[in-house]
C-alpha cells in the first residue's frame, strides 16, 4: 500500500511540475521560475512521472524490490537535498516544509516495508 502512495505522490508531483512549473517552484521554493528553470522543472516532472509509473505495483503483486529500492533511494536523496537547502537557508515557499515532512514519513514507511521484506 505504501508503494502505491509513494508512487502516486511522484506521479502527481511530476504532472504538476510538467503543467505548472512556475507555480510549483513558487510554492516549494518561494521564488519565480524563469527561462531554463521552467524547462528543467518540466524535465524533472517527466522524470518523477516516469519514476511513479515504473514503481506502480501490478494488481495483486507482492512487494517489488526494484520499486521499493527506487522509491526509497529517491526519498532519501530528497531528504538529503532539502535538509541541505534548509541548513543553507535557501528561501522556502509555503510547501517546502510539508514536502520535506511528507518525504520523511514516506521514507520511514518504506524502510519498514524494506525491513519486513528483507527478513
Amino acid at each position: 500500500m505504501i508503494i502505491v502512495v509513494a508512487a502516486l505522490v511522484e506521479v502527481l508531483t511530476g504532472l504538476t511540475l510538467m503543467t505548472f512549473p512556475n507555480a510549483f517552484v513558487r510554492l516549494v521554493y518561494g521564488a519565480d521560475a524563469t527561462g531554463v528553470v521552467i524547462t528543467l522543472g518540466r524535465m524533472t516532472g517527466c522524470g518523477l512521472l516516469a519514476l511513479g509509473v515504473a514503481c506502480w505495483p501490478e494488481r495483486g503483486a507482492r512487494v517489488s524490490l526494484p520499486a521499493l529500492r527506487g522509491l526509497l533511494t529517491y526519498n532519501v536523496l530528497f531528504i538529503g537535498l532539502f535538509t541541505y537547502l534548509a541548513i543553507s537557508r535557501v528561501p522556502a515557499g509555503l510547501f517546502f516544509w510539508p514536502a520535506l515532512a511528507l518525504h520523511v514519513v514516506l521514507t520511514i514507511l518504506l524502510v519498514r516495508v524494506w525491513m519486513n521484506v528483507r527478513v
